[in-house]
C-alpha cells in the first residue's frame, strides 16, 4: 500500500488537518498556508513565520503553531492572522510546535525547547535538555504550564472524552499522558512508554484513537550520545546537521487506544514520501505530512 501524494507549491508541509468538507490544510516553510483538494491547491494565508501544527476550531478558523511566532488564529476566508500566544510570563517561546483544541476553546500546545529553535531542533535532542513544555491557553486568554521537563515536547492529542491529554516526547520516544478528569486528575504517566522511533505530531482520529507520526526509527549512535557526558553532547549539538546521525528513510504512523494498546501500525513505502511528521485520520482515510516533502499524502485504511 503506497500513499497517494498531493504536491503543494512549497517544501516542508509539516502538519495536516482535514475539514468537514474533506479539504486538507497544511503549511510550508515559507509561511504559506494551503487548502488542498483532489483538484485544487489554494493559498489561504501567510503566517509570516514557520507554520507547524495546524488545527481547525468550531468556527472554521485555523489554529496554527508557528515555530517562530507562537500560537496563531487564522481565518482562511480572509487570510487574517491573529497572535494568541507568543510568550509565557513575558518570556518568548523558543519553539511553538503542535496543539489540540478542547470543546470549550482551551488550546493545549507545546513549546518544544527553551533553548533551541526550529533551525537547531536536533541540538535539543542531542543535548537532552528536557526543557520542553505542555502549555494551555484558557478561553479567557490565560496561559499556564501543564507539564514541564519534557524531552522535546512535540505532538498533542486530546482523548475523545477529554479525560486526558497526550503529548509526544521526541527525544525519549514516548507518549506522556496527563489526566484531566476523574480521580487521577493532575497525574502524569506514560501512555506509551516505548515507541519504535522518534514521534512528531499527534492527533485524535475520527475513530477515537490517538494517532502519532513516527518521523524515523531510532538511531543507536544518537541514543549513545544522549547518554554520554555533557561535553560529548555539546560536540554533537554543534555538529552541522548534514553530519549528524540521522534516521533511515521511513513513512510510518501508529494509532493507540486509551489503554496504550497499539491498534494500527502503518509502515509504508518511503520511496516517494517520507520523514512523516504529521498524521490525521479522517473517516477511514489517513492523511500524512512531512517536514521535508513539498506535498501531503494519504492512504485509506
Amino acid at each position: 500500500m503506497s500513499p497517494t501524494v498531493l504536491p503543494v507549491p512549497g517544501p516542508g508541509a509539516e502538519d495536516v488537518v482535514v475539514g468537514a468538507d474533506g479539504a486538507a490544510y497544511t503549511g510550508t516553510e515559507d509561511g504559506a498556508l494551503w487548502r488542498v483538494t483532489a483538484t485544487r491547491v489554494e493559498r489561504v494565508a501567510d503566517t509570516g513565520g514557520r507554520p507547524l501544527g495546524i488545527e481547525l476550531d468550531g468556527a472554521g478558523r485555523l489554529v496554527v503553531c508557528d515555530a517562530r511566532r507562537g500560537v496563531l488564529r487564522v481565518d482562511p476566508a480572509t487570510g487574517a492572522v491573529e497572535v494568541l500566544v507568543d510568550a509565557v510570563r513575558d518570556v518568548p517561546m523558543a519553539f511553538c510546535n503542535n496543539a489540540a483544541l478542547a470543546a470549550d476553546g482551551t488550546i493545549w500546545f507545546t513549546d518544544s525547547s527553551r533553548h533551541y529553535g526550529i533551525e537547531d531542533y536536533q541540538g535539543d535532542i542531542a543535548m537532552a535538555t528536557r526543557s520542553g513544555r505542555l502549555l494551555r491557553r484558557d478561553p479567557d486568554g490565560t496561559v499556564g504550564t501543564a507539564l514541564d521537563g519534557l524531552d522535546f515536547a512535540n505532538g498533542v492529542a486530546l482523548a475523545a472524552d477529554e479525560s486526558y491529554v497526550a503529548v509526544a516526547e521526541s527525544g525519549a520516544c514516548t507518549l506522556v499522558r496527563l489526566w484531566l478528569t476523574g480521580a487521577r486528575a493532575g497525574e502524569r504517566e506514560l501512555l506509551v512508554p516505548e515507541l519504535p522511533g522518534y514521534p512528531d505530531n499527534a492527533a485524535l482520529g475520527s475513530d477515537g484513537l490517538v494517532w502519532v507520526a513516527i518521523a524515523g526509527p531510532r538511531v543507536a549512535l544518537a541514543t549513545r550520545i544522549r547518554r554520554g557526558p555533557r561535553w560529548l553532547r555539546r560536540v554533537a549539538a554543534a555538529t552541522p546537521r548534514r553530519l549528524q546521525p540521522a534516521p533511515a528513510p521511513s513513512c510510518r504512523v501508529q494509532a493507540y487506544d486509551d489503554a496504550g494498546r497499539l491498534v494500527h501500525d502503518l509502515d509504508l513505502p518511503s520511496a516517494h514520501f517520507g520523514f512523516v511528521t504529521g498524521v490525521r485520520e479522517h473517516r477511514g482515510r489517513v492523511w500524512l505530512s512531512s517536514l521535508q516533502e513539498p506535498a501531503i499524502a494519504y492512504v485509506d485504511l
